[in-house]
This record gives C-alpha cells, structure tokens and sequence, in this order.
C-alpha cells in the first residue's frame, strides 16, 4: 500500500514542532551570554565604581572582538546542516572539525595583538585614570580566554548543524553556573578583585569549550573523522565565513554609528537610546533563536536534495517570524510601564524614552521577517549575497542617521532610521527569497 501524501496541515505541524524543538532551546542558550556579563557586573561592582566602569569598558571591547566572529558559527551551521541532510555524517563532522581549528587560530591571533594593546584600546574609550587600570587588567586577563570563546562559537555552529540546540543549552547553563561560582569565590574568597572576576570567566569558557570538544571528539570517533587539522579545510572555512564577517562588520557600523548620533542628541536621549537598545537586543535574541531553527533546518533540506522542502519551511518561518514580531511587539508597549521605572527614574530621559519605544515596536514585525530571511540565506550559504545586501543597508542609513542632529530630530527620529534600515534589509532578503536563487541543493554549495 502506498502511503497517502500529507496534507498542507501536516507539513505546517512538522515544520512547527522542528522550528521549535530547534528554536526554543537555542533562545536559552542565548539569553545565557548576556547572563555572564551580568552576574560579573553584579559582582565587580560592589568593588567600587572605578573597577565598574573598567568592566564595563573592557566587557564591551571583548564583546566586540568575539561578535566580529560569530561567522563561526554561522557558516559552521550551514555547512554542516547540508552533509547531514546529504547523509555524509563524517564529512559533516569532519566539516566542524576544521571549523574549530579555525576558531582556535584566529583566537590564537586575537590574543597576540590584545595583550600588547590593551592600554591603548581602552586609551580609545576615554577612560578615566582610576578606571583605566581595571579595564587593562581585566581586558588582558579575559583575552586569555578568547580562543575558547571563539571555540565555542564553532562547535556550537557544528552542534546546530548535526540539528542539536539542547546540548548548548545545557552547556550555557553550566557555564554560567561555574562562572557565577568561580567569579565569587575568586573576586572575594581569594581577594584577587577584578582580576579574580576575569580569571573565572576564563576558567568557565574553557570549561565550556572543553564540553564541546568532548561532543565533537566523540562524534568524529563515532563516524570516523580525522582530528587532525586539515590546510585545505580550514581555509575553505575562512572564505565561507568571510562574506559573513563582512555583514556582521556593516551591522556593527549600524550600531555605533546610531550611538555615535544619540550622543550629539544630549544627555537624556543617549542615555534613554542605552536603554532602547537593551531592549531592542533581548528582542533580537528571541527573533534569532527562530533564524537559527532556520539555519539548520534550511541546510539539512538543501542537502537533502529537497528544495520544495526549503521552499515550504522558508514561508512558514517567514509567518513564525511576523506573528512573533507583533506579539513581541505588543508585549513591549503593555510592559511599558513596568520596566521603564527600572532602568530610569529620571522624567527627561522617560520623555525621550516613550515615543522611541512606540517606534521600536511598531517595526518588530519587520524585524521578525528580515531575523527569519537572515537565517534561511544563512542556512543556504547565500553569504555573499548578504554581504552585499547589508553593505547596501548600511549606505542607506548612514546619512539618513547623521542628518538627524541636523535636521532638529530627536531619539524618536533616529529610531525611525533604524526602523528605515531595518525595511531596507527587509526589502533585500525578501527580494532574495523570492527570487529562489538561494536554493542550491547538495552537500556542498
């Protein structure tokens, strides 16, 4: 008997349950990395102020140079997603592996030029001189530990690939967990101050990518990958991600250029854009958990030789992606009034705060759908394009933020040329999507 196709319905409810089994644990792993940032503001700062502010200064240099990486993950994803709907589990594997030997090179080279230059980048900042040493020293302490947070980047892509989020998950909840621990006994138990606070975020990320290896390692013996590093591999790994890092630099030039603008706006408007953008960035971690589902249920289709597959989950995403917005959306102007009393007391900055965030939520659905289309593009190994397409974004909002000051606009208004960008890029993945020059079956791209 041949079984009866399934109906519409079906396919909607098997590509739910995928999105969010995927999708769900992914969203915890992420909140997880700002979690650290936190407990060691919370610790560093009953220090005092000074040893605060140095934190805060060298937290946001290294935040930088591992955001700069997150291709690692990204591209690792996609390639690997592909060999596993292929059925090639060991050159999937295999295809991880050289990722992480990537990672560990580049993070290699990160170290080399953060220790010497420590004084000078934080010199950049502006720091105070009684800040200015905390920042040095945590700042060179925490590079220690880069190359495993550029490790974890990739075996999380690889894990994401093999259609696993629950694994990193569960290594984010202990590797807060060590770090919460390690931070209070070091920071006070042993009075190494701030010092003791950079130690045990080191310890914590190379117990993290210690947990990873242990997955990969036994995988690759699993099914036969060499752990060898391999020239040829860890190349290609570069070129897939340099697209990608182009991307992740435009996005970034996004960001400080609209708090280089908010700045010029005063006080009270920079101070309530910190808070926008804070909130704008735990939007974005629940929006990025679905681009991840995406990421890998989008390689595993194309290397499947399934474009219908790829074609069906895509607009499915794309409709996960605007009711998500809208309700994300919604709770933001219901909550209104709960959270803004906790970031700022201050009625100026609540004054400049309220109509911004109006503006922040009205645009969550267009968030929704451009967080969904990075993912799928992501997942298909459409890098270049996105390279291009956020290069683009980033010359139509450019001027578009800086004329703000000029023209008299306040935070609401630099918040309507994020909003801008934000449609700009909509416009560009939704061209893409359409267009189905993204679905390029087979193992490799």
């Amino acid at each position: 008997m041949h079984q009866a196709p399934a109906t519409p319905k079906a396919v909607r409810r098997q590509h739910d349950r995928e999105i969010v089994s995927l999708a769900v644990p992914a969203f915890g792993a992420l909140v997880a990395e700002p979690l650290f940032l936190m407990a060691d503001s919370a610790i560093v700062g009953h220090l005092g102020t000074p040893q605060l502010a140095g934190l805060a200064i060298a937290s946001t240099l290294l935040a930088t140079a591992v955001s700069v990486f997150v291709f690692l993950a990204y591209a690792t994803t996609a390639a690997v997603a592909r060999r596993v709907g292929a059925g090639d589990l060991r050159s999937a594997i295999q295809q991880g592996i050289d990722g992480i030997w990537l990672a560990l090179l580049l993070g290699a080279a990160v170290v080399a030029l953060a220790l010497p230059a420590a004084p000078w980048l934080v010199g950049i900042f502006g720091a105070s001189d009684t800040a200015a040493p905390y920042a040095v020293t945590y700042l060179r302490v925490s590079s220690l530990g880069i190359p495993a947070m550029l490790m974890v980047l990739a075996a999380t892509g690889v894990l994401r690939g093999l259609q696993d989020t629950r694994t990193p998950l569960y290594v984010a909840i202990g590797g807060f967990t060590a770090n919460l621990v390690l931070n209070l006994g070091l920071v006070y138990g042993a009075g190494l101050g701030i010092a003791g606070s950079a130690w045990g975020t080191v310890i914590a990320q190379f117990g993290m990518a210690a947990a990873y290896l242990y997955v990969v390692v036994r995988g690759a013996r699993r099914h036969g990958a060499s752990l060898r590093p391999d020239a040829a591999g860890i190349r290609a790994c570069a070129q897939a991600g340099a697209p990608l890092l182009v991307r992740t630099l435009s996005l970034r030039a996004v960001l400080m250029i609209a708090t280089a603008v908010a700045a010029r706006l005063g006080d009270a408007d920079v101070a309530a854009h910190q808070v926008i953008l804070s909130l704008w960035s735990l939007l974005a971690f629940a929006l990025d958990s679905i681009a991840i589902a995406g990421q890998a249920i989008i390689g595993r289709y194309l290397g499947a030789d399934d474009a219908d597959g790829a074609r069906q989950v895509c607009r499915r995403m794309v409709q996960w992606g605007v009711v998500s917005g809208v309700v994300l959306g919604a709770l933001l102007v219901l909550a209104r009034p709960l959270f803004v009393p906790l970031f700022t007391g201050d009625p100026a900055v609540q004054d400049a705060l309220l109509p911004a965030l109006l503006v922040v939520a009205l645009s969550q659905p267009i968030s929704g759908v451009v967080f969904v289309l990075d993912g799928v593009l992501m997942g298909a190994g459409d890098g270049r394009y996105l390279a291009g397409a956020m290069l683009l974004t980033l010359a139509v909002f450019a001027p578009v933020a800086l004329l703000v000051p000029t023209l008299g606009g306040g935070l609401t208004a630099l918040w309507g040329a994020m909003t801008l960008m934000m449609t700009v890029r909509m416009a560009t993945l939704w061209f893409r999507a359409r267009s189905g020059r993204w679905v390029v079956t087979g193992a490799t791209r």
